[in-house]
């Protein structure tokens, strides 16, 4: 039975806290892996946290997670490659997991090329807004589906 939540981070996350915290907030990926990690332990789970800058390590651990067969769920934030990566896409398709994708802004209350997600159609519940706390109801969501 699935136990492991993957939570896969984009392009630039490594620097929350200190990039533009006015839209993205203080809060570090530390503490975004800390969140994903508590809310997964209330529901008997763990979590694989993953940052990567680099679009091809994002798609192989999708791979990877649909090989391995103990990951319930994904939590993505893809940052900027969801307005641009049909790789991405593919990949979330070719998966078989539900996908969360998460956004800790407003993407339709930014520049209007962030109003478009490749990823939002094939992903089964979007997060966005809500600084965090998205990640945290990612996790919750997942574990409740089971």
């Amino acid at each position: 039975m699935p136990r492991r939540v993957l939570v896969l981070n984009g392009p630039n996350l490594n620097l929350l806290g200190t990039r533009e915290p006015e839209i993205y907030g203080t809060a570090t990926l530390a503490d975004v892996e800390a969140l994903c990690a508590e809310r997964a332990a209330e529901h008997g789970l763990e979590v694989t946290c993953l940052q990567s800058n680099h679009e091809g390590a994002l798609i192989d651990a999708l791979h990877e997670a649909r090989a391995a067969g103990d990951v319930l769920g994904v939590v993505l934030n893809a940052a900027a490659y969801t307005h641009t990566s049909v790789a991405l896409l593919d990949a979330v398709k070719a998966c078989g997991l539900p996908v969360v994708e998460v956004h800790l802004s407003n993407p339709h209350a930014r520049e209007a090329f962030r109003h478009t997600s490749y990823l939002s159609p094939v992903a089964e519940t979007v997060i966005a807004g809500a600084g965090i706390h998205g990640y945290g109801w990612a996790v919750e969501h997942l574990a409740r589906r089971g």
